[in-house]
């Protein structure tokens, strides 16, 4: 069943457009993840969704419903936002079970939905205390808790975890995914972080410039970007750029690579193209391009090294411990069957 859709949404201030048109259908119980660099509108598009902005054109549905201009306490959602503000007089419980107060639940009912939200976010022994008794983390699971005694049907999360440090940030993303696995709710997550996306998210939504460039599921979006801004974000390190052209039914790339290729389209021969390789695409070969190491950086079990190929800065990820070190002449070798080609005026994907 369709719980939210967006259909032609648009929204400005005053002159100023921030999206148009944009269509979106998100499942019942779905956990979708709206991602993109600052400025996208994606935290816009969370406010208009949760009726704390007015939409400018097009339709909000939830659950076939209209709701452009239903209140936001009507729209049975809870949203967590980035800053975790907290009643400092209040202990967790308080914090947890005010807005019901407000709404008149009795103190019986309140108990049992502050007592069920804590078990689940770990918080049973924390019930007492203030917040500036805890920690970033626990701050942000009251948050939490504020959201889920409330029993809504759906939660929106507006960069909750940017606060945190990165240790932190992991184990929460954790938590949050714990947490939408057992409530089962639709829930919808913005966030700059593509790492955070990519682990947490049944779909992505990617945003640029108030366009959404794409939908799918992560493993979609990595393998199968539908254009060079999408393979761009998408993945870390960042994928790699190699300009060159298109020769009858081969890509010769300007560092001199040169291997067959079948297009999705027909392109004809000397068309630009940018050729993307994965970091993990790339090795150490001994008759490919010279290139020369410019920094090692272990990671563990490997290495992740940045080198130069002419006047190209590129990225390569080793599974293994390699023998190199900074200044060394390195020949690379690319994994062609995974490249992803795109044309190189509109950057759309060629295959």
């Amino acid at each position: 069943m369709k719980h939210i859709v967006l259909d032609g949404l648009g929204k400005a201030f005053g002159n100023v457009e921030i999206f148009k048109d944009l269509d979106l259908e998100i499942e019942e119980g779905e956990f979708v993840v709206l991602v993109g660099p600052s400025g996208c509108g994606k935290s816009t598009l969370l406010r208009l969704i949760a009726g704390l902005e007015d939409i400018t054109s097009g339709n909000l549905l939830m659950r076939d419903e209209r709701v452009n201009n239903k209140p936001a306490k009507q729209r049975d959602i809870a949203m967590v936002f980035q800053s975790y503000a907290l009643y400092p007089h209040m202990n967790v419980a308080d914090n947890m079970s005010f807005a019901l107060r407000l709404s008149r639940v009795s103190k019986s009912e309140r108990t049992r939905r502050v007592s069920e939200a804590a078990d689940i976010l770990g918080l049973t022994d924390l019930l007492e205390r203030l917040p500036r008794d805890l920690s970033g983390g626990q701050r942000q699971r009251v948050a939490m808790g504020r959201a889920i005694v409330r029993d809504p049907q759906a939660f929106l999360f507006d960069e909750p975890l940017s606060n945190l440090d990165a240790k932190l940030r992991h184990k929460m993303r954790g938590e949050i995914r714990k947490m939408h696995q057992r409530l089962g709710r639709t829930m919808i997550y913005v966030t700059h972080d593509q790492t955070e996306a990519m682990t947490m998210a049944d779909r992505i939504v990617v945003m640029h410039d108030g366009r959404i460039e794409q939908v799918g599921a992560p493993r979609d979006l990595y393998g199968d970007p539908d254009n060079l801004f999408v393979a761009g974000f998408i993945g870390t390190p960042e994928i790699n750029r190699f300009p060159g052209i298109i020769d009858g039914d081969k890509v010769v790339l300007d560092c001199g690579v040169t291997f067959p290729m079948k297009l999705k389209s027909n392109v004809p021969s000397g068309a630009k193209i940018i050729c993307g390789f994965r970091p993990h695409h790339l090795s150490l070969s001994s008759d490919g391009p010279v290139a020369e190491i410019g920094l090692v950086e272990p990671t563990g079990e490997g290495l992740e090294m940045q080198v130069t190929v002419g006047a190209l800065d590129v990225t390569i990820v080793a599974n293994e411990q390699l023998e190199v070190k900074v200044g060394q002449q390195i020949q690379l070798a690319f994994e062609t069957s995974r490249a992803l080609i795109f044309d190189g005026a509109s950057h759309t994907r060629l295959r």
